[in-house]
């Protein structure tokens, strides 16, 4: 990958997630609170914080799931299309050693990329809300603070043998 380019995709998902960030944070502080003003979460996320709200936030609920669904589909159809690459060029390999190798990395960083971001990302952003969803929403958010990070280099430790 030629460094321009590579410069140019990191500029992106940082003016992406800039711009987001600011957009569910400006959406957040417009909203007036209601009643105690204490989060009933680990850490203050949009959903929590709108859940003390007093007013209607239907048009807050739907920019974060219009958003957060654009960025969970556009990283997944990336992921899964440059996997679909390397799967096609994997696959022309002779060796078996090599093939072994390549999709024990692969299937190791998919593991990962699937347990942190999509799974978690779904079950936090894109889920209507319920009376469940804010206990539901802190044994997610404990999961991919806690259990993920310490599982991901286990994973990677596991799969390298040097």
């Amino acid at each position: 990958m030629h460094p321009r380019f590579c410069h140019m995709l990191a500029l992106a998902c940082w003016v992406c997630g800039f711009t987001t960030s600011a957009l569910h944070s400006s959406f957040t502080f417009w909203v007036p609170l209601c009643g105690h003003h204490q989060v009933d979460h680990f850490f203050c996320e949009v959903p929590a914080l709108l859940q003390l709200s007093c007013v209607d936030i239907h048009a807050n609920e739907l920019t974060l799931m219009v958003m957060s669904s654009i960025f969970v589909v556009i990283p997944l159809i990336l992921i899964l299309s440059s996997y679909g690459a390397i799967a096609k060029a994997v696959l022309r390999m002779q060796t078996t050693t090599g093939l072994q190798k390549v999709f024990g990395m692969c299937g190791a960083h998919l593991t990962v990329v699937f347990l942190f971001f999509f799974i978690t990302v779904m079950c936090i952003y894109l889920q209507p809300p319920t009376e469940n969803s804010q206990d539901q929403g802190k044994f997610i958010a404990l999961f991919y603070t806690v259990v993920t990070p310490s599982l991901n280099p286990l994973i990677y430790t596991l799969r390298n043998k040097d």
